[in-house]
Formats: C-alpha cells, structure tokens, sequence
C-alpha cells in the first residue's frame, strides 16, 4: 500500500491539471466536513485555540503569548485549546483551564468553531474559515530574507506552480483579523507577499515586535543551564547552532515533505574543533528528518525535534545559517552569525530571491567550506560593530521583552 501512495503522489506531482483536479476536490470535501463538524458551534468568547507549525510543536509567538496571558487575572475564566500532530507528548500542558488536542481532527475543527480566537504561526488550510465573529491572528513566524507568496516572480517549487502558490496566499489573505510583524521592513513585505492592499486587508499588519523573542531580551542563567542540561551539552563546550533553510526543489515524494542534502563536511568540522565545539543541527520545520548523525554522537546534535529555536538561541555563541530568517531573531543576541551559502546564485537568481540586499547581513558570507572554518576560527574575536548595530535599529527596534504584552492588550483589548 505504501508503495502504491508513493506512486499516485508521483503521478499527481507531474500532471498538474490532475493535480489540480484533485486539490480542487480535496479542498471541498474538507471544507464540507469543517462545515458539518462545526454546524451549530457558538462561539465563546473566553476560548483560544493554538497552533505552531502545523502542530509540530510547542514553541514561537503563540507559545509566548500563551504563557502571558494564562498568568493575567483577566484570563483566569478563559480556556485554551494546544493543538498537535502528537498530542500524547503534551500533556505536560494540560491544567484546569488547558487542553491539548489533534490537530486535523473532529475535535480540531469543534474547537476551531467555538474559540472566539484562532493564534497560529503558519498558513491554515484553505478549507478553514473563521466565522465573522472569530478573530485569527497570523503571528507568522519569521522577517522575511526570502521572497514569499504573491512576490515570487520566476519560480515553481517541487509541488506547486507560481499561480497556484499566489492563489493560496489570495486565499488565506480574505482571512486575517491581525497579522503580526516585528519592524516596518517586515509590514511592507508581509503585505505584499499576501496581496492585502488588493483584498483591503492592510490595515490587519499588528506592528509591535515578536513575542518570541521576549525570552531572547528576558532570559536568565539558569534558563541557558536549563536548556544545556536538556541538550546533553558537556560543561564549557562552545555552541554552534548550524540552521539552514529548506530547497522549494529539492522535495521527496516518498516522505511527502521536503528534503535537504547538507553541504556540510562534519567529518572535518569533528577534526578541527571537537576539542571546543559542539553543533547544534537545526534544519528547517518543512524539512524531512532524514539524518543520521550517530557517528559524530557527542558533537552533532540532532535538535531538529527541539519544539523552542528560541531556546537554542540562548545556549548558542555562534549562529551558522544560510537563508533562513532565524538570523533576524539570533542579532538580538548580538553575537556572531556566518552566512553558509554555497549555492548562492542559484537560490538567489532561480529559486526564491531577496528582500534585502545580503551585504547588509551582520556576518561575513562564505559559499566554500575552507571559508567557513576560517570564520569559525574568527568568530572567537567577534565585536559588535557599526553595521550590526544599525541592522538591529532596522530590523528589531521593536524587539524589547515586552512585545507579548503589547500584542496580547490589542488582540484581546482587555
């Protein structure tokens, strides 16, 4: 049977015009079923539901906007729903006033029809749709480096075409009651990316800095012993958190999610600096984990199902990433980054594109692997100089321990 599936998402990833038949007809049985699941529903007013990364796990802006309000006095009456693709490993969330469910389940969609608030960090399915009286607020889940939506201009990734891309984002648009963003560069992007202006939707951008990183500008010591203890790490080791992003080509149709072949020579990295390094291996949520790292066991760590990046970021002395956009919320920390980009031209020219231009990244850029070995080398004489800085006052001003607040008091207008 498995060999069977493997070959019917083959055929329907090559034909678009069947794959197109078949997202059409997927997408109106479910928005069926959502619709009979969640007939007579009312909505209550003092009920949340949460969701990071499709219910992957627990952890970004909604999880910090959780844990503020659940400690207010305001939300002592409210309940709050955790969906997860496997709730069983929650249940330390569990509590009088929290419940964890499965995501995609009837259970799911109940909830979804009778919470007053819908708080995710990733685009929903077409086929959900908040009622008039919901309020869903997209926290997203990073400033964009690369191009997103309806500002992709000569691509297709290995499941969808460009039409079909800016059609979901179209979809999703009509759909928003607040949409987060951290700086006025990230508010220009996200609205275009989206198309708001067309659908009249910019007036939904909630500018005020990213919950998630309140822990990056509120951390304690005991909060990085905490994490290093969990990770396994050995007392004094440098960290070096290694997080690159996904390739829109690069996609497996036998693990139906994306894939990503690794660059990295950590052979040689063990060689030269085992002794004083550990590497944390983060890819990015869309990525299959398909690694296999036992060989370098006590230098390689896999964190790839760690829920809270976050948290990584606070034990790491250096960040090594390519194009993902965890490098925006790591510069809080002011400390060194290396930019890994080993197929620079091809991921800038053909596969996604830019926002920005990359000479402003706080660190250096390397596309070799003797390049970067030598700035790992450098970054023990890292400074914080005039460029990071002013990349911080652009891109993270708002970023000030306060920002679940902030959002939180808007949202909600308790």
């Amino acid at each position: 049977m498995r060999k069977l599936r493997i070959l019917i998402r083959e055929f329907i990833k090559k034909h678009k015009f069947i794959r197109k038949i078949v997202r059409f007809t997927l997408l109106h049985l479910r928005r069926f079923s959502y619709k009979i699941t969640t007939a007579g529903c009312q909505t209550d007013s003092k009920t949340v539901v949460f969701a990071c990364f499709q219910g992957l796990s627990y952890c970004d802006s909604p999880k910090a906007i959780y844990e503020h309000i659940k400690a207010l006095e305001a939300f002592k009456d409210f309940r709050f729903i955790w969906a997860f693709k496997e709730p069983e490993n929650y249940d330390f969330l569990k509590s009088e006033r929290t419940s964890v469910i499965k995501v995609d389940s009837k259970a799911f969609y109940k909830a979804l029809g009778r919470a007053k608030y819908w708080i995710f960090n990733y685009k929903i399915q077409d086929h959900l749709d908040p009622k008039k009286d919901q309020v869903f607020l997209q926290c997203w889940h990073g400033t964009p480096l690369k191009r997103l939506g309806c500002d992709l201009e000569s691509f297709e990734n290995a499941m969808n075409t460009l039409s079909e891309i800016r059609k979901r984002y179209n979809i999703e648009t009509k759909k928003f009651s607040y949409f987060l963003s951290p700086s006025a560069f990230a508010s220009e992007k996200f609205i275009s990316a989206w198309n708001m202006k067309a659908a009249g939707k910019e007036s939904v951008i909630l500018e005020e800095g990213y919950p998630r990183n309140d822990l990056l500008k509120n951390y304690t010591e005991e909060d990085v012993l905490r994490v290093r203890r969990a990770l396994g790490i050995e007392g004094g080791k440098k960290v070096i958190l290694y997080a690159p992003t996904y390739r829109d080509n690069q996609h497996s149709t036998a693990s139906g999610g994306y894939t990503y072949k690794t660059e990295v020579d950590f052979d040689r990295l063990k060689d030269v600096f085992s002794k004083e390094y550990v590497i944390l291996f983060r890819p990015h949520w869309l990525v299959a984990r398909e690694f296999d790292f036992e060989k370098y066991s006590g230098f390689v760590y896999d964190v790839s199902g760690f829920d809270d990046i976050s948290e990584l970021y606070i034990v790491s002395d250096l960040l090594i990433t390519d194009y993902s956009s965890v490098f925006f919320d790591f510069a809080n920390l002011k400390r060194p980054m290396i930019f890994y980009m080993y197929d620079l031209e091809a991921y800038r020219d053909d596969i996604r594109g830019f926002y920005l231009d990359i000479s402003e990244l706080p660190g250096a850029i390397v596309t070799k692997e003797d390049e970067l070995i030598e700035e790992i080398k450098k970054s023990v004489n890292f400074e914080y100089d005039e460029k990071y800085r002013v990349f911080n006052e652009t891109y993270n001003y708002l970023d000030d321990g306060q920002a679940s607040a902030r959002v939180a008091k808007k949202v909600f207008d308790l």
